[in-house]
């Protein structure tokens, strides 16, 4: 069969893309300390589309940074696309970041100056390489901004300006793709296009996902719902789900005592 597998069907053979095994991340010292992540362990498998919620401190960003190189964890091991992160030393983390891992943020990060191809190409060119204009244009003709190469943010809708955002995390072809409340700063009709563009990234191209949302609408898009509370797995749940579904467990985590 060919394509990526149906949706919320993963073989037990899947690649596994993303691996977190007993990830413990502590932040300040001493009486200040707070353990952002207890004993962590899961898989993202490739071609699959997770969602990850909890309540506010539940540690769901800290889960994405670790995942993504962007922190250290303080014990435990984390590995992308059969790489563990902890061998590596500052610059072979860098490239690793850049080759095999796009991000996509709640703040779009594009650089007002630029036109859109411009910021779509601007981290490969930070590194040294030099973007391929055919790539470039893939990438944005991707996400539906085929004719939109030369405009700058403020020419784009917000929604427009995210896309270019996914376009700049798909140019390098990565393992994965971290997504941090993608649709947080977006109407709901942005948002609802927005989760089509990686639900079909996932169902098209059998791209990774895994993304950190406190919106069960955003959530039912994905395979998997993973819920964390105080730094732990606290449930998960396979897709896929209907958003009220996915509002009443996490909001039965968040009653649920101690």
């Amino acid at each position: 069969m060919c394509g990526p597998p149906p949706r919320g069907i993963v073989s037990a053979m899947t690649t596994q893309t993303v691996v977190l095994d007993g990830v413990r991340a502590e932040y300040g010292a001493g009486a200040r300390r707070v353990v952002a992540l207890d004993g962590v362990s899961i898989g993202f498998a490739a071609g699959t589309f997770a969602a990850v919620m909890g309540p506010s401190g539940s540690g769901k960003s800290t889960l994405l940074h670790c995942a993504a190189g962007l922190d250290r964890p303080a014990a435990g091991s984390v590995a992308i696309d059969g790489v563990t992160l902890g061998g590596l030393g500052e610059d072979a983390l860098t490239r690793l970041r850049r080759d095999r891992i796009g991000f996509v943020f709640q703040a779009f990060n594009l650089v007002s100056a630029l036109t859109a191809e411009q910021n779509v190409a601007l981290p490969l060119r930070l590194a040294g390489r030099r973007p391929a204009a055919a790539d470039v244009a893939g990438a944005l003709a991707a996400v539906g901004l085929g004719d939109r190469l030369r405009h700058r943010p403020s020419e784009l809708s917000g929604g427009e300006q995210q896309r270019v955002a996914i376009a700049r995390a798909l140019v390098s072809r990565p393992a994965v793709v971290f997504a941090d409340e993608p649709t947080g700063a977006l109407d709901s009709v942005t948002s609802r296009h927005v989760l089509d563009l990686l639900r079909a990234l996932v169902d098209e191209h059998g791209q990774t996902v895994v993304m950190v949302t406190h919106d069960p609408v955003a959530a039912a898009r994905a395979d998997r719902v993973v819920f964390l509370a105080d730094g732990r797995i606290a449930a998960e749940l396979p897709g896929p789900l209907a958003a009220d579904a996915i509002a009443a467990r996490a909001a039965h985590l968040e009653t649920a005592p101690c």
